[in-house]
């Protein structure tokens, strides 16, 4: 048994998506656009081909089998770009759930602290003298929790609003694109009449268009197409090993970094591969990421992080980040830095801060 479709859906197929209380009335097919009669007089005037909606309903019929397909792609497409901008907007929540813990852990450190240095001056005073001591510590524990709350925590979270705001836009418009679609591929099969029918069919090919647009624009997987190849030698005259690159950096003016393992160095071709500048890292470079477009960051295993920047086909050794673990891997995104080790990866700030750790296996020397 076919159900038929609801007065609110068939009032809300027939109402222009762009002027609101005017119905569809026409048809462009020059621009393949539904119409009201201020789309007519505003955006179709000079449009050669617009005919009433009873005439273009009336042509080729729609495969509604084609577009059901076509549809369900789509809103799985949707859900699936919903899901995924969830799960940055969690995965950010808890990275600043653990700095914030880590910040906690930090306070009360600074609050045991004080708290050993007031018991050392208090030994052998006696009951009377005590009290300003604890009534000032008093007040300096307070100062600390106050500060703490009105500053770092709440600093903290609007950092996390900011971050998660444009997340949280791209996820609501996949919602509400899910919505609209979703809701016109039920309606479709429940339609009757041709008239009502083929508004149906293009306003959810409308839909299926936009959002692909959407997609294409929050969510593009961007394909690269190997052209060639060729084959460069970095080997410098004063090395007697083979290189062993572990990493390569592309500088915007087509030079090029690479980091040789073997010979514990970050090289600097020029354009056409050849070094021009070298500088020696101890205990090798495992891993290299850029930060700005002249600058590195080298992972040096058991020694930390070394940057190097890049100044007229020159490389200079710059600051240097000391860890407690060791550092295999290194990547650079919106100001931090993520440092694996053997068995976990690590966030840090660019200054050396560490905001968390994200990841743990231990079930391997090298997880």
């Amino acid at each position: 048994m076919k159900w038929p479709l609801s007065k609110k859906m068939e009032t809300s197929l027939l109402a222009c998506a762009i002027h609101k209380g005017e119905k569809l009335t026409k048809y462009c097919t020059d621009h393949n656009h539904l119409c009201c009669s201020k789309c007519v007089e505003l955006n179709h005037r000079l449009c050669v081909q617009v005919a009433p909606l009873p005439q273009a309903a009336g042509g080729k019929s729609t495969n509604f089998k084609n577009l059901s397909v076509s549809t369900e792609n789509t809103l799985s497409q949707l859900k699936q770009c919903q899901m995924y901008q969830e799960d940055r907007i969690k995965s950010l929540k808890v990275s600043y759930k653990e700095h914030e813990r880590l910040i906690v852990d930090g306070l009360r450190v600074n609050i045991v602290s004080y708290l050993r240095e007031c018991e050392t001056s208090t030994v052998n005073t006696t009951h009377k003298h005590m009290q300003y001591p604890i009534s000032e510590m008093r007040e300096e524990i307070k100062y600390l929790l106050a500060d703490f709350e009105k500053s770092t925590i709440k600093e903290k979270k609007e950092e996390l609003n900011l971050k998660q705001a444009p997340l949280k836009v791209v996820r609501n418009s996949c919602i509400r694109l899910h919505y609209e679609l979703f809701h016109l591929h039920v309606a479709i099969p429940k339609v009757l009449g041709k008239e009502l029918s083929f508004i149906a069919s293009k306003k959810c090919l409308e839909n299926i268009q936009q959002s692909d647009i959407f997609i294409k624009e929050n969510f593009s997987n961007k394909v690269f197409t190997v052209n060639g190849k060729s084959v460069h030698n970095v080997k410098m005259p004063s090395e007697s090993g083979t290189c062993q690159i572990t990493a390569v950096c592309a500088l915007q003016n087509g030079q090029v970094l690479v980091a040789d393992y073997y010979n514990k160095r970050v090289k600097l071709l020029n354009q056409k591969y050849r070094v021009v500048s070298h500088l020696d890292v101890r205990d090798g470079p495992w891993d290299m990421c850029l930060i700005t477009p002249t600058e590195v960051a080298v992972a040096c295993y058991i020694h930390g992080v070394q940057f190097i920047a890049v100044s007229q086909s020159q490389l200079a050794k710059g600051r240097k980040l000391k860890l407690q673990h060791y550092c295999i891997g290194i990547a650079h995104n919106q100001g931090d830095l993520y440092i694996c080790s053997r068995t976990a990866l690590y966030k840090f700030t660019l200054s050396g801060e560490l905001v968390c750790r994200l990841y743990k296996d231990s079930s391997a020397d090298s997880t």
